[in-house]
């Protein structure tokens, strides 16, 4: 088939053309615009995900170690508890016939009690006192004139109270009354 293609059509078909290259400039300058737009969008929607992954870890390091340190205090509470509910049936029950406790005193004066002679030496240790040292009955001399004493008290359930377990023999003072 041949067809003749006269100058008028030609300009027509120039003019379908150019319109057609201009529509189609257009539509490509939208398209990438439009593109650029969901590209930006994008980095930014992954840059958010990324900030909140990451606050996400650290959140999550976070609230493990407060859950550790919850479990740490309601098990140490609770080794109180038990502890408490001890000390109080102890001390609902009273002290019982014979029953010890010991005091220990610096320069005479007392300074805590005890419920072993064991604890009390202990404690003189953070005091300063040597931990290995050898603890020696007391003489006659005054309680003051130690630095440090146990004095073992016993209970007496006629008395309601404690009494001192080791009491010194009177001496005679020679004839004084």
């Amino acid at each position: 088939m041949i067809r003749i293609v006269t100058r008028a059509r030609l300009a027509r078909l120039e003019d379908v053309a150019r319109t057609a290259s201009e529509q189609a400039r257009q539509t490509s300058g939208a398209a990438n615009e439009a593109f650029g737009r969901h590209v930006r969008e994008l980095w930014n929607v992954t840059d958010r995900a990324e900030r909140a992954e990451a606050t996400t870890n650290e959140v999550g390091i976070l609230l493990s170690g407060a859950l550790a340190e919850l479990s740490d205090a309601q098990q140490e509470l609770l080794r109180k508890d038990i502890e408490i509910r001890r000390l109080r049936e102890e001390l609902s029950r009273g002290p019982r016939e014979g029953e010890t406790v010991t005091v220990l005193m610096h320069h005479g004066e007392p300074h805590a009690v005890y419920a072993s002679r064991e604890a009390a030496h202990a404690d003189t240790a953070t005091h300063g006192y040597p931990a290995d040292h050898v603890w020696t009955p007391c003489d006659e001399r005054p309680a003051a004139a130690f630095t440090w004493r146990c004095e073992a008290f016993t209970y007496n359930p006629a008395s309601h109270g404690f009494h001192r377990a080791n009491r010194s023999v009177p001496r005679e003072l020679g004839g004084a009354a």
